[in-house]
């Protein structure tokens, strides 16, 4: 089975690998947020920064809205944290990020583990 946007959440991981050899754990999350920034700069990735995300109620636009850390290649959400671990929350947040934007794909990526870099990849199905 192919992965979907395979080479690009490589990329996408690779600029992540890059600021956690950096900065390490133990940062608040938008430090992660703006030297990530920087790579994806550097590495020539396309994103949008701090994207609203609207949310619809039979049709009706609601004035709420959720913020996606970044989105990549135009259709890849990818949502920072700088937690001790991923937490179900952390997970919901991303899924209905995914739903809302019929977005085929989000990665949610972690910073704040001791020992390595947590990332996951999700689908909408």
């Amino acid at each position: 089975m192919k992965l979907i946007y395979e080479q690009e959440v490589y990329d996408i991981i690779g600029a992540c690998y890059e600021v956690y050899n950096e900065l390490h754990c133990g940062l608040a999350e938008p430090i992660y947020q703006e030297a990530l920034e920087l790579e994806f700069k550097l590495r020539g990735i396309p994103y949008l920064r701090e994207v609203p995300l609207e949310v619809y109620y039979k049709g009706e636009k609601l004035r709420k809205r959720y913020v996606a850390d970044f989105v990549c290649y135009e259709d890849i959400i990818i949502e920072l944290k700088a937690a001790e671990e991923i937490t179900n929350d952390h997970i919901a947040q991303i899924l209905n990020y995914l739903h809302i934007t019929k977005s085929p794909l989000g990665v949610l990526v972690n910073f704040g583990n001791k020992r390595k870099l947590e990332w996951s990849r999700y689908i909408n199905l």
